[in-house]
């Protein structure tokens, strides 16, 4: 979650949105992303998209078993849905939908945890692993100037 969090900072600081992903396989960080809604003119460039996206071209393959997703934020349900679609083990976030909510993002209220139950998924999906970190991120990049939500 660490390197979640890291590369949302970074992503803050490149003035792009909060939110922070890394994929770990076999012990090893096999990807990371960051939410580039703005930067590719792709609403759909969420940080755990670009994360899956990198991840599948590292291991050469569509499926991602034995991974576990480590995100900023709870997973909206495009993302829930492209990590159920990767077949990931888990899927750990740290910030809630509602504090997004709160940063002005326009969340669709459906938790990762419901996904998973209501599409049957076999994802473990594991909330609020340094939920204060990951929650910390929306008032940092407000006070970064460049806050854009979409």
């Amino acid at each position: 979650m660490r390197e979640a969090i890291r590369v949302a900072e970074e992503a803050i600081a490149n003035g792009q949105t909060p939110f922070g992903c890394a994929i770990v396989r076999d012990g090893q960080v096999l990807a990371r992303g960051h939410n580039e809604v703005w930067l590719r003119t792709d609403i759909t460039a969420h940080a755990e998209v670009v994360a899956l996206q990198r991840a599948c071209q590292a291991a050469r393959e569509v499926h991602l078993r034995g991974a576990t997703v480590y995100t900023t934020t709870e997973p909206c349900p495009m993302c829930m849905a492209a990590c159920h679609w990767a077949n990931v083990d888990r899927v750990v976030f740290g910030a809630r939908i509602p504090d997004a909510l709160r940063a002005g993002f326009r969340e669709l209220t459906i938790g990762a945890e419901d996904m998973v139950r209501l599409g049957k998924s076999s994802v473990h999906v594991q909330g609020g692993v340094l939920a204060a970190e990951c929650a910390a991120l929306f008032p940092k990049w407000q006070a970064a100037g460049r806050a854009k939500p979409y």
